[in-house]
């Protein structure tokens, strides 16, 4: 909606300025609002994690590797982020880029997953930085219509493929998850089918969970 603008005349013997000049009082104030960019809050607070790869290869307890690297709420600083570090193609191979509503760790062990599960797309050698692109802006942008389920999402760069995943809370809402699946395909316009995995399941299986669902 247009605001309202206060319209003053010019002072006595003032002179006329020209059209998109920017008036200035003289201490610069003007020059500087008009440099100014105002931030565009997100709904939620969200974290970078990456695991290191290298850390991988030594007798470490699982999650050690995985740090924070920054935590962002503004859509400036989404793209400042994003625009100055490695997109998933360019990954070391092994390694795991994250990002987590801020407070949630990517932990089957953090209160807030140890009940929930992922959906995970796979793609080919180099293919992952448009789905992990699209998938960050949705999450971000709050598309999912049930995006409180959603803890955050992962990339990760094996040898044979890319995997892209979003972890959830509560497997057990059959309801939302079905609607996060099917939401995510339709933003990332992938026509494949695609598993949700419940984390307790694929801690206690050592070939691979069972889908519970699959959209």
């Amino acid at each position: 909606m247009a605001e309202d603008t206060e319209t003053r005349p010019a002072s006595a013997g003032a002179e006329e300025r020209e059209e998109g000049e920017i008036a200035d009082d003289g201490d610069g104030s003007a020059a500087a609002a008009a440099g100014r960019v105002s931030a565009h809050p997100l709904e939620n607070a969200w974290t970078f994690w990456f695991d290191n790869p290298q850390g991988k290869s030594r007798a470490v307890a699982w999650g050690s590797t995985i740090h924070p690297i920054h935590t962002f709420s503004t859509v400036e600083d989404f793209w400042s982020l994003y625009n100055n570090i490695h997109h998933p193609s360019k990954l070391n191979l092994g390694a795991d880029f994250h990002c987590f509503k801020d407070k949630i760790e990517p932990k089957w062990e953090d209160p807030i997953c140890a009940n929930g599960g992922k959906w995970t797309i796979s793609c080919g050698k180099g293919k992952s930085d448009t789905f992990w692109l699209h998938t960050l802006l949705a999450l971000i942008g709050e598309q999912f219509d049930f995006g409180d389920e959603i803890c955050g999402a992962v990339v990760s760069v094996r040898k044979n493929q890319e995997r892209v995943a979003i972890w959830t809370k509560n497997a057990a809402n059959e309801t939302a998850q079905i609607s996060i699946g099917k939401q995510w395909k339709e933003f990332l316009d992938y026509k494949d089918s695609i598993g949700f995995v419940v984390h307790e399941d694929a801690k206690r299986s050592d070939k691979g969970a069972k889908n519970r669902y699959t959209v």
